[in-house]
């Protein structure tokens, strides 16, 4: 790990703030962050909404704010579909409206008591997709920084989202071929058309377009910009955004945070410890881990494929069954297996319905992993240096197997609409003799990785600043007269 010389000191205690968007792949970072926050000497408040609410007891040192309002709020359904999609993004902008109200006050109540607190108030670090607490936060005299838990490229797709809508990219034809999918997007290299949202009605697209417009100018008018990322990983898309934010907006590439971080595990789901012992048993390189993460979803027919693919693979396998990662198979529990899988898997395989995915990922017996391609999935196989079967489903995930694939060079595609199982097993190959490249530039980039957090490397460095950055933040006290509000001094 990197150097360690920016602190909050004794006699300046800071506190800083942080709320996450409540959906599993964006808590882990910003629990990741807090964590390596606390330990340069931070205090840590976290605001949470009710739904998926964080674990404080894994916490003990932090403070957490529990923001009601949400109860009535739709959740999205859990599958990869365009009506799914457009679900989530309804979700996102219910979040943002339920929650103003009682953020507010909370927050209020907060600074009305801070001269009786230790800590100074430094800063607000919300999810940007949270755009309506960062403007709660402002308007109140609170310093806010934005941190985005996807790729410094998928902020790059957000900030040219309005031109892609003017070229007759988006929205995304109803027709959709093979040809069309595979055409480039000169205007956004490396994306292919096929990388871009999917077919919407016009009212998805509205919504989509309003969350995907207020979180790029959340961030342009934050005092700051983190991402969970690092320069060797990319570089291009960090200086295009860095020439392109504004001055007064910072960007700080600190990642990988989960390497950097000594948080606790955020998940939300219960990790089953016992696949650890039965990869301690099986050889080097010699298991496919297999996992869509904690939102993506398939099809029945595509669940079978999967499994008799990965059976016929002839390769150990572990693989993560969660509930719900096929609609309404499982009724609260993982999908049934096949009738007659696990005689075709021949004792090769673990099922579990969750994994310990870093550790697992870092196990010597894992040779390959088979993702959907989330962005903290992909950063935990690149610092790994695991070669990736891409099987991307919704959201970032298409532009983050575009760069697995053809610019990091680490993976391979499984193409096509529907998973076939000789593909699959075909694919699975990626673990013999003619995957020597594949695995080569893994392990590039997974040094690269341990470069950046090393002494002296790029993200250590960008550490260092962000610290420095927070220990210079102040609450604008003037900005409201808590006296002439006391409705908004809760007690925290």
């Amino acid at each position: 790990m990197g150097s360690t010389g920016a602190t909050a000191t004794a006699d300046d205690l800071r506190r800083v703030l942080l709320f996450p968007l409540p959906y599993q792949g964006h808590i882990n970072p910003m629990f990741q962050l807090a964590g390596l926050l606390h330990s340069r000497g931070f205090a840590i408040t976290v605001f949470h909404t009710h739904f998926n609410a964080p674990d404080a007891s894994r916490h003990p040192d932090y403070h957490f704010v529990p923001v009601p309002g949400d109860g009535g709020m739709p959740t999205p359904a859990g599958d990869s579909s365009p009506d799914t999609v457009q679900a989530t993004v309804k979700h996102v902008l219910a979040v943002n409206r339920a929650c103003e109200a009682p953020f507010r006050e909370l927050l209020a109540g907060l600074l009305a008591r801070q001269p009786e607190r230790e800590e100074d108030v430094a800063c607000l670090v919300a999810d940007a997709h949270l755009m309506t607490m960062l403007d709660v936060a402002r308007e109140l005299g609170v310093p806010t920084m934005a941190l985005r838990t996807s790729s410094a490229a998928r902020f790059r797709f957000f900030t040219a989202f309005p031109m892609l809508c003017d070229k007759g990219y988006l929205p995304a034809r109803q027709e959709s071929s093979s040809e069309l999918d595979d055409a480039p997007v000169v205007e956004l290299p490396p994306y292919r058309v096929g990388d871009l949202p999917s077919a919407c009605s016009a009212a998805a697209h509205v919504n989509m377009r309003e969350v995907i417009s207020r979180a790029v100018t959340a961030v342009m008018t934050s005092s700051g910009l983190i991402l969970n990322t690092f320069d060797a990983l990319e570089s291009d898309e960090l200086a295009s955004l860095r020439r392109d934010l504004p001055t007064a907006v910072p960007l700080f590439d600190v990642g990988p945070l989960h390497k950097l971080s000594p948080a606790a595990s955020s998940s939300l789901l219960r990790q089953d410890r016992g696949c650890i012992d039965w990869l301690d048993a099986q050889p080097q390189g010699s298991v496919l881990y297999v996992s869509f993460g904690s939102l993506a979803s398939m099809s029945s027919s595509d669940f079978e494929e999967t499994a008799w693919g990965i059976a016929g693979s002839g390769r150990h396998f572990l693989w993560v069954l969660r509930p719900g990662l096929v609609p309404g198979a499982g009724a609260g529990e993982p999908p049934p297996l096949p009738d007659g899988f696990d005689a075709a898997a021949g004792g090769r395989c673990v099922v579990v319905r969750w994994a310990p995915q870093e550790e697992v990922l870092a196990h010597a017996a894992v040779g390959a992993f088979w993702t959907h391609c989330g962005w903290n999935s992909t950063v935990e196989a690149v610092c790994a240096g695991v070669p990736m079967l891409c099987s991307p489903c919704i959201g970032d995930q298409m532009g983050n197997a575009r760069y697995v694939v053809d610019v990091w060079r680490n993976g391979l595609m499984l193409a096509g609409g529907e998973i076939e199982r000789g593909k699959v097993a075909a694919v699975a190959a990626l673990m013999g003799e003619g995957a020597d490249e594949l695995r080569r530039r893994a392990m590039e980039l997974k040094s690269s990785a341990a470069e950046s957090i090393g002494e002296a490397g790029s993200s250590s460095i960008m550490v260092d600043k962000l610290i420095l950055e927070l220990q210079r933040k102040r609450v604008e006290r003037n900005i409201l007269c808590f006296e002439e509000h006391p409705q908004f001094r809760s007690p925290l």
